[in-house]
C-alpha cells in the first residue's frame, strides 16, 4: 500500500512541476530573449520483487531549456549585420539629402558665379557688372564653407555616436561577466543542473552585444562565455570584463577611435577590425563614404581655385596690372602620428589640381638600410603602396610628387613614425575670395598685337593668346619682320626667339605668348607684338576664365602616360552626387534584404524556442488532468488501505 501512495504522489509532484514550469513560460511569454521549457520526466527506478520489477512512479529529472545554439547563431549574425546597414543608412542618406538638394547644392552657385564671369566678359569695363562677379564668388565661396560645415556636423555626430556604442559595448560586457559568475555558482550549488533563466539573460546580452558590434562567443567547459571583437581582443573572459574606449585617433585628432586596454594603456583598434552593429556601420561611414565625399568638395573647390587663379594670373586688370590670386586656396594636410618618436617633418603641397584624387595617404618610415632611407606611401582608398627610397646621406630633405602633390621629407624620423596626409580634406572650408577691388579682376589680356599700316602683303596677325606669366609683363615692343629670302619671321625687341620659318596659318609661339599670322606677307612686313595699354574695353582673359566652366580639369589618371583631365567642376560634382545616390540605394536595398533576412531567422528561432500560448494552455490541461488522476490514485490507496483496516476490525 506505501508503494501505491508514494507513485501517486510522484505523480503529483511531476503534474505540479508541469503546472509550475507552464505557468512559468506564461507568464514569461513576452519577455525577451526568453526560451521556453519544459520538464523532462523518466520513470523512477523499479523495485525487484518476487513477481518481477514492479514501477515505483515518475521523477522530474531536470527542466530544459528549449535552446538552439545554431538558430541563436544565425540571428545573432543577421541581427549584426541589419544593425550595421541601418547606422550606414542613416548616414548616408543625410549626404544624399546634401548633396541632392537643387536650391542648396554646390551646382546652382558654380553656375552663377560663371554667369558673372560671362557678364563681365559681355562688359568687361564696367563695374557693376565686376562688382556682381566678386558678390556671386563671396556665395560660391560660402556654399562651399556650408556644405563642408555640414559634413563636420555629421562626423561630430559619427563621433558621438562611436563613444555611445562603445560604453554600451562596456556595460555589456561587465554584465555578462557578472552573469557567467552566477551561472558558475548556479550550476555548482544545484548539482549541474541549469539555471535556464540565467542563462536565457546571458543569451539575451550577448544578442544587444550583437546589435552593437560583431562579437564571437566561445562557450567555456565551465559554461562560461567568452565574447571577443575586432581581431580577437577579449571583451569577457570568465567573470573579468574587459573595456574599449573611444579616444581620438593617433592618425587625426578629428577622428573617434576605439581603443581596447592593453597594461594600463590603451592601444587603437583598426576601423576595418571592428564589424558589424552600429559600430561598424558608423566606422565604414566614416572611412568609405564621408571621407570620400568631404575630399571630392575640397578638390572641386582645389581644382577650381587653381585653375582660375592660374588663368586671372594671366590677365590684365583695369589698372593695367597684371591679374593677382581671385582665390585663397589651402594646401594639404599633414597630420603626424601622435604615436612618433622622431623629430622629422613633412610638409606637401598642390602641385597639380588636375592630378588630385580623393584619397587621403599614409607615410611611414621604414628605417635605413645599405645607405638608403626607406618609405612607404599608401594611398588609403585602395590601399597601393609606393616605396620611396633615397641616400641617407645628402638625402634630406627628399622631395617627390604623386597624384598630383608634392611632398617633402625632413630628417630626423623614427622607424614607424608615421603621418597621414589629406591633399584636399580642407579645400571647401579653407576656400576664399582674395580680392575685394572689382578693378582687380583680370579681365583683359596683358598683349595686343598688330600688322603695321605699311605693309605690302595681305597677312594679318590673330589678337594673340597667353600661356604663361613667365615673360609678362611685357617691357616693350616685341616686332616680326618677314623675310622672304629665308621665309621667315625675324624677331626682334625685349625677348630672345626665332627666326621662325612661316607657313600662313600656323601658330607662332615664345616666352607663353602665341599668336597666328595668316596670309601672304611681302618682304619687310611687320607685325608687333605690346602691352595691352589702356585695354579697359579688352574681353579676351574674361572669355578665357568663362570657358573653364565646360573645361576638363580635374580627373588626370597619372597612371595613364599622357593621360588628360576628364572632368569638369560640374561633372566632378555631378558624378560625386550621382556616387552618392548609387551607394545610398545599394545600401537600402541591402538594408531591406537583410531586414527579410533577420525576420526570418528571428521566426525560425522563435518556432522553436519562443512560447506558444496555445500550447502552453493545452499542457496546462494535460497537466491539471494527471494531477487530477494522480489525485485519484491516492483516494483509490486511502480507499483500499480503510477497507483493510475495516477487516481486521
Amino acid at each position: 500500500m506505501a508503494d501505491i501512495f508514494s507513485i501517486g504522489v510522484s505523480g503529483l509532484n511531476a503534474a505540479q512541476a508541469g503546472l509550475a514550469t507552464t505557468s512559468h513560460n506564461i507568464s514569461n511569454a513576452s519577455t525577451p530573449g526568453y526560451s521556453r521549457q519544459e520538464i523532462v520526466q523518466t520513470a523512477a527506478a523499479p523495485q525487484l520483487t518476487g513477481g518481477g520489477f514492479f514501477g515505483q512512479g515518475v521523477q522530474v529529472s531536470t527542466v530544459k531549456r528549449i535552446y538552439s545554439n545554431f538558430l541563436a547563431s544565425q540571428v545573432t549574425q543577421a541581427q549584426t549585420q541589419s544593425s550595421q546597414l541601418d547606422s550606414y543608412y542613416a548616414q548616408i542618406s543625410q549626404i544624399d539629402n546634401l548633396l541632392g538638394n537643387s536650391s542648396a547644392g554646390l551646382a546652382p552657385a558654380l553656375n552663377d558665379f560663371f554667369s558673372g564671369v560671362q557678364a563681365v566678359a559681355a562688359n568687361p569695363a564696367d563695374v557693376p557688372s565686376r562688382q556682381a562677379l566678386l558678390s556671386s564668388a563671396g556665395t560660391l565661396v560660402s556654399n562651399f564653407q556650408s556644405l563642408d560645415q555640414q559634413l563636420e556636423q555629421i562626423r561630430d555626430g559619427v563621433n558621438s555616436q562611436i563613444a555611445s556604442s562603445v560604453s554600451a559595448i562596456n556595460g555589456f560586457a561587465q554584465q555578462i561577466a557578472s552573469l557567467n559568475q552566477s551561472v558558475a555558482q548556479a550550476q555548482a550549488g544545484g548539482a549541474g543542473q541549469p539555471p535556464n533563466d540565467l542563462l536565457d539573460q546571458r543569451d539575451q546580452l550577448v544578442t544587444e552585444l550583437s546589435q552593437q558590434v560583431q562579437a564571437t562567443v566561445v562557450k567555456q567547459s565551465d559554461g562560461s562565455y567568452d565574447v571577443f571583437v575586432g581581431n580577437g581582443q577579449p571583451l569577457v573572459l570568465g567573470d573579468q570584463g574587459y573595456s574599449l574606449s573611444a579616444v581620438p585617433s593617433p592618425a587625426d585628432p578629428q577622428d573617434t577611435a576605439v581603443a581596447c586596454d592593453a597594461g594600463g594603456s590603451s592601444v587603437p583598434l583598426a576601423d576595418s577590425s571592428l564589424q558589424g552593429g552600429p559600430l561598424g556601420g558608423l566606422l565604414a561611414f566614416r572611412d568609405e563614404t564621408l571621407d570620400a565625399t568631404q575630399n571630392a568638395l575640397g578638390r572641386i573647390a582645389i581644382g577650381l581655385g587653381q585653375a582660375f587663379n592660374a588663368q586671372h594670373a594671366l590677365g590684365q586688370d583695369l589698372n593695367g596690372a597684371l591679374g593677382g590670386a581671385f582665390f585663397t586656396v589651402p594646401g594639404p594636410a599633414v597630420l603626424p602620428s601622435s604615436a612618433n618618436a622622431g623629430s622629422a617633418s613633412v610638409s606637401a603641397t598642390v602641385a597639380d589640381a588636375s592630378a588630385l584624387t580623393t584619397s587621403d595617404y599614409q607615410l611611414r618610415y621604414n628605417g635605413a638600410s645599405g645607405g638608403n632611407e626607406s618609405y612607404t606611401l599608401t594611398r588609403l582608398s585602395d590601399g597601393a603602396t609606393m616605396a620611396l627610397s633615397f641616400p641617407s646621406a645628402g638625402g634630406y630633405p627628399y622631395s617627390t610628387t604623386v597624384d598630383g602633390v608634392a611632398l617633402t621629407i625632413g630628417a630626423g624620423a623614427a622607424q614607424n613614425d608615421s603621418w597621414k596626409i589629406e591633399p584636399t580634406r580642407d579645400g571647401a572650408s579653407g576656400i576664399g575670395v582674395a580680392i575685394t577691388d572689382p578693378a582687380k579682376i583680370a579681365a583683359a589680356s596683358p598683349i595686343s598685337t598688330a600688322a603695321s599700316l605699311r605693309n605690302q602683303g595681305d597677312a594679318t596677325i590673330s589678337a594673340g593668346n597667353v600661356s604663361s606669366a613667365a615673360g609678362l609683363p611685357l617691357t616693350g615692343t616685341i616686332t616680326l619682320t618677314y623675310s622672304a629670302a629665308g621665309n621667315q619671321l625675324i624677331v626682334s625687341g625685349p625677348v630672345s626667339a626665332g627666326p621662325f620659318t612661316y607657313a600662313s596659318g600656323s601658330t607662332v609661339s615664345f616666352n607663353g605668348i602665341s599668336f597666328a599670322i595668316s596670309g601672304t606677307p611681302a618682304d619687310g612686313d611687320t607685325f608687333t607684338v605690346q602691352p595691352n595699354t589702356g585695354g579697359v574695353a579688352d574681353n579676351r582673359n574674361a572669355l578665357a576664365l568663362a570657358a573653364l566652366q565646360t573645361a576638363s580639369t580635374l580627373g588626370r589618371d597619372t597612371g595613364v602616360a599622357g593621360s588628360t583631365p576628364t572632368l569638369s567642376f560640374t561633372g566632378a560634382y555631378a558624378a560625386l552626387a550621382a556616387q552618392i545616390g548609387d551607394k545610398t540605394s545599394a545600401v537600402q536595398v541591402q538594408q531591406s534584404a537583410q531586414q527579410s533576412l533577420l525576420a526570418q531567422t528571428q521566426q525560425a528561432q522563435q518556432s522553436v524556442s519562443g512560447v506558444n500560448l496555445d500550447e502552453e494552455a493545452a499542457n496546462l490541461l494535460r497537466y491539471q488532468q494527471a494531477y487530477q488522476a494522480a489525485g485519484k490514485m491516492l483516494q483509490i490507496a486511502s480507499t483500499l488501505f480503510q477497507s483493510i483496516l475495516a477487516i481486521g476490525s
